[in-house]
This record gives structure tokens, sequence and C-alpha cells, in this order.
């Protein structure tokens, strides 16, 4: 196998250009899921990875079996080992190209070789012993192992130990009379050191006063530093220039495969390492069945990824709730009180099928989603000034251009459309659109204070919002299955009119 990329089994066009983030990131809270996965890990603008969803089952499947090897303790450690061990790579990179000094620029460039070199021999030699099932992570191990064993490879890496063998070998004589430093060979001085230390070792003892000092921190060398470099530099002339022509010569030394694999990973660690502590609070995850055909979807025990992230800094978890739609079955209509977790509802729907389409593993304790080509979605906005339309045609150009551009492998999440107009209107305008819908039997959630459209054929699905049986004022937010019951449309009037019965004794006094 010939691996190019630990995200896609085929590059093909997939990872070229920058792909925006979609328009219903917003609508959906996506973006607050990936701000939230991706948080920490800014140097490998993973953002774009997640703007990309997959084009068919093969490609969910092979990140699938990549996430579920990383699931595995030690595999997962070595790649973050290799992670960190490239950072430094990095490091010492952007640090030799801030130094003004030419020989310390080189032997920062040799850091990064010698630190690049281990991470590489070091990740090929544990993955060897791994046990690896996804087809990815099989393809980096045999690329990593032939990479190691080019002449290319071998020929960096001893090469640079033998530099840095020879650098470290160096020994020269500094003399220093008031301000005059200066350099010379070593040639076999005796070293005092410890011949002094016993001969004052006597005189130790009691509360003394240290005059031990720190030399600067400074990662730069000073002026003084920096000519005993020179004169150092002259005496080994050779081994000095040998290291520019090093560096000169492998200026690019790392493979771009193997930096595409180290930014790459990052996708599938960043999202564990998120979805880890949701785990530990009791909320489940699951590698979705998908499909590119069967439209008959379900999940059990799902919920609002968004709102769990939110929750989870106070302590709490979300309500789960379950949805399932079989044979012609392909509108949820879902129906309820106000608050009632019905956005959140076709907010979870809409974002179990994105993140289905990433190759991620989705909330849940089991699932079948749909791969759509498109995911559209339709929320309440406020007026714009600046387009020079009213709400109510502001809704209509935008379904209409959702309708014009949907297609049956198509997914619509829409939400509280119609407002703002009368009950009659929204409900001859709403069943045009159910009709439209139908006509092109995609996938859709539409959440609605309209009974009438949860009734509207077989195609369309009721599920409504409960309220505690004794006490309606509290909300469950569990959506059931359920024909709908009449009274959200009546309630939410009531509200907005200041009939309900709280209000009109408020109103009309004792």
């Amino acid at each position: 196998m010939t691996f190019a990329s630990i995200l896609f089994a085929d590059r093909g066009k997939h990872i070229e250009g920058t792909p925006r983030e979609p328009e219903v990131f917003s609508d959906l809270n996506l973006n607050q899921i990936v701000t939230a996965v991706i948080a920490g890990k800014e140097e490998y603008d993973l953002a774009p990875f997640f703007h990309l969803p997959l084009p068919d089952v093969d490609a969910v499947l092979f990140r699938h079996q990549v996430m579920q090897d990383l699931e595995k303790a030690s595999v997962l450690a070595t790649i973050k080992s290799f992670a960190v061990s490239m950072q430094s790579v990095r490091s010492h990179i952007a640090q030799a190209r801030k130094r003004y000094h030419r020989d310390q620029k080189s032997y920062g460039v040799l850091d990064a070789v010698s630190t690049y070199v281990g991470a590489v021999q070091r990740l090929s030699a544990r993955l060897a012993k791994a046990e690896l099932r996804s087809q990815g992570l099989n393809s980096f191990r045999d690329h990593l192992a032939n990479y190691c064993a080019a002449e290319h490879f071998t020929n960096l890496a001893q090469r640079a130990e033998q530099l840095r063998t020879d650098l470290a070998a160096i020994r020269y004589c500094v003399f220093t009379q008031g301000l005059l430093v200066e350099v010379l060979p070593y040639n076999g001085e005796s070293d005092y050191e410890g011949e002094i230390a016993n001969t004052f070792a006597r005189f130790e003892g009691g509360s003394v006063k240290s005059y031990s000092f720190e030399f600067g921190s400074s990662p730069d060398v000073n002026n003084v530093e920096g000519k005993i470099l020179d004169r150092v530099a002259n005496i080994h002339r050779e081994l000095f220039d040998k290291v520019d022509a090093f560096c000169a010569e492998y200026e690019s030394f790392q493979s771009a495969r193997v930096v595409r694999f180290d930014r790459e990973i990052q996708f599938y660690i960043a999202y564990l390492d998120y979805i880890a502590s949701l785990k530990r609070a009791g909320l489940a995850f699951c590698y979705p069945d998908v499909s590119t055909d069967r439209q008959d979807v379900y999940a059990r025990q799902s919920f609002d990824l968004a709102l769990a992230g939110k929750l989870a800094n106070e302590h709490a978890v979300p309500v789960c709730n379950d949805f399932q739609l079989a044979g012609p079955e392909r509108i949820i209509v879902v129906t309820g009180p106000n608050q009632g977790g019905k956005t959140t509802f076709a907010r979870m729907f809409g974002q179990l099928h994105y993140l289905a389409s990433l190759g991620l593993p989705v909330p849940g304790t089991s699932a079948h989603l749909f791969l759509p080509d498109r995911l559209f979605a339709h929320f309440e906005r406020e007026e714009r000034m600046t387009n020079l339309r009213g709400k109510l045609q502001d809704d209509l150009a935008r379904i209409h251009e959702i309708l014009e551009a949907a297609t049956p492998r198509s997914i619509v999440i829409i939400n509280e459309i119609f407002a703002s107009t009368t009950f009659r209107d929204a409900l001859f305008l709403s069943r045009k659109i159910a009709a439209s819908l139908i006509r092109l039997k995609l996938l859709c959630v539409w959440v609605t204070f309209i009974d009438e459209i949860a009734s509207f054929g077989k195609e369309t699905v009721s599920m409504v919002s409960t309220v505690l049986r004794d006490n309606p004022q509290m909300r469950t937010f569990k959506i059931a299955r359920r024909p709908a019951d009449g009274l959200a449309y009546a309630i939410s009037l009531a509200e907005k009119y200041r009939l309900r019965e709280g209000q009109i004794r408020d109103r009309i006094g004792p």
C-alpha cells in the first residue's frame, strides 16, 4: 500500500485548498463543537479538516478503523510522543531562524535534524510492534519502515550523528586577563577542577556566603560568547564548514508525508481527547453504520454535542433522546411547548449526520445514519435592513434556495419557520413546503407549532417535546414519538398575548 494521507484513503482532490466553513455550522452549533475540539492545537490548523465531509462509505470506514486503532492506549501514547518530538523539531527550526550567529544557526538546524531522526526511528520501531488493524496506520507503518531504510534517510541520520559526536569532542582553552579573552587549542592541559575542590573542601562547614552564579538563559550568544565561538570555529574550520555544508544540503530535511501525518493525525487525537471527558461523565459514543442509499436512520441515547460540552463545565449532562425512520418515513415533525428541547433535538439530528460524514464517533449507544451530499438548515433569523426584505419574504427566499439546491441525498433541518405571519398563512405555506420535501424524498427534521404538518402523510413522523404530567410548566426535554396533541400552538398564542392563567390573574388584579 502506498501511503498518501491518514485522513483520506485516496487523496485526490479532497485535501486540495482550504475548504470554507459550511453555512450550516452556526445554525447547528457545529462551529462551537469544532472550536472546543481543536482548542490548544492551533499550530496544526485542523479546522479545514472539519469543513470537508466525506463522500462515501469506504472513506468513512477508513477513518473509523484509524480511530479504533488510536483508542488503544499504547498506540495513542506512541503517536502523542511522536507529536511532542515533532513540536521540538519545529521549535529548534524556529529558534535557529532567529539566531544572528551563523554557527549557532547551524547547530540549531543540526539539533532539529537529530531530534527528527530520533522521532521517526522511534515511531517506526514502536509501530512495528503494535497491533494495527486500520488500512491507514498499516500503510503509514510500511511507508515509515521503507523511509527509514532508504539511503537518503540513513545518510541523513549517520552524518548528523557523526557531526554531533565530532562537535561534542571539541576541547579548547579560554584564558582571561582583565578584559582580554584569548582562545587557544586544547593541548592536553590538566583539569584542576577536582584538585581545587579537594584543596578547599576542608574549609567547608557552617553557613557561608555563596559565590556561585548561573550563566544567562538567553538563547542567543552574547558578544563575548560570539567571539569565543568564532575563535573555536576558526581553530576547527574544517568541521564547522562540514556542519554548514550539511545544513545547506539538508535545508528541507523533513519528509512531506511524515509532516502531513503529524498534522493530520491530530484530527483524530483532538476529537478523542475532547470526548474522553464526556465519556467519563457517563455519556456514550458509538461508531455509526453509514449508508448513501438507506434512509432508514436511527439513533439511541443521543444528544447535542455542543450542549454536552457546555454542561460539562457545570458538571451536568444533557438529556438523551432517540429517533427512528423506517419504510416511507422521511420527515420528523417536532412540536410541543417552548423551551422543551425541540431545537436542541433538531440540532442533534444535524450534528449526528455531519459528524458521521467526517468519520467520527457520534453521541449515542448505537446509530445508523445517512451520508448526505449536502446538509441544509433554515433557522429563524432577525430581519436585516441591508437586504430590504421583510421577515416573511426572507423566510420564503431562503427556503426556496434550499429546495432548489436540495437533492434526494440531502438533509434539511427547519426550525420555527413563518413565525411572523398568521396561522392560516403559515399552514398554507408549510403544506406547500412539505409537499416539495416529500417529492424530493429527502430526510428532514422540522420544528414547528403547526401540528397539522405532523400528519401530512405517511412520510411524516410526529414527535413531541414532553412535560411533567402533574406540572406542565416543567419540561422533561425528552422528545417522544407520538401524535401532536394540539396544544403547542395554543400555548404559544396564550403566552404571546399574555392569556395564560397566571398572566390573566396578574392583569385583573385581586
